[in-house]
């Protein structure tokens, strides 16, 4: 069962960011099993795809295009999330625990200071993202194609250690 929890998020409290008004649809967190089928590449949908604080531990997401998704403070800790489109998502503070993205495509991506442990980017193609304070602690990147500004981002980040610097293609000991 997907239920939405309304706390505020220490990650987006000091956010600049305007979001539109939380959808008041009672179904809007169903949509993710769904995704977004409308302009997948451009994020243009016919509906924004709000799935802010939704929850979807374990969840089921292979293959679903999460193109132009506001996944705020959302929590798909565990979700198995293999072959998903992100394109121009919104991820501040989302729990990514241990969820499985591998061969993903993960284009400009704000995963600002969501929770990353464990999660798996094994052959993920990754451009644009931004990881400013996200927790990277035993994420997987192994055969990860990723920018290199991307690369330069990642690295700059103090919980990309071990394993996972090498496997960015992180120079030193960061």
């Amino acid at each position: 069962m997907v239920a939405a929890s309304l706390q505020a998020s220490p990650a987006h409290a000091g956010s600049n960011q305007r979001l539109p008004p939380l959808d008041s649809d009672p179904l809007r967190c169903e949509r993710a099993f769904t995704g977004n089928t409308i302009g997948q590449a451009n994020a243009v949908s016919d509906k924004i795809l709000d799935l802010r604080f939704c929850s979807f531990p374990g969840a089921e997401l292979k293959g679903k295009v999460l193109s132009g998704a506001l996944l705020l403070n959302a929590d798909l800790s565990g979700a198995q999330m293999q072959e998903v489109v992100m394109s121009k998502a919104y991820a501040v503070g989302t729990n990514f625990k241990g969820a499985d993205l591998t061969s993903s495509v993960v284009d400009r991506v704000d995963f600002d200071g969501a929770n990353l442990t464990g999660t798996k980017f094994t052959n993920a193609v990754i451009t644009g993202a931004t990881f400013k304070g996200a927790n990277l602690d035993g994420a997987s990147f192994e055969d990860a194609l990723i920018g290199s500004e991307d690369v330069r981002r990642l690295c700059a980040e103090p919980s990309l250690t071990g394993d996972s610097r090498v496997q960015v293609g992180c120079r030193g000991s960061g």
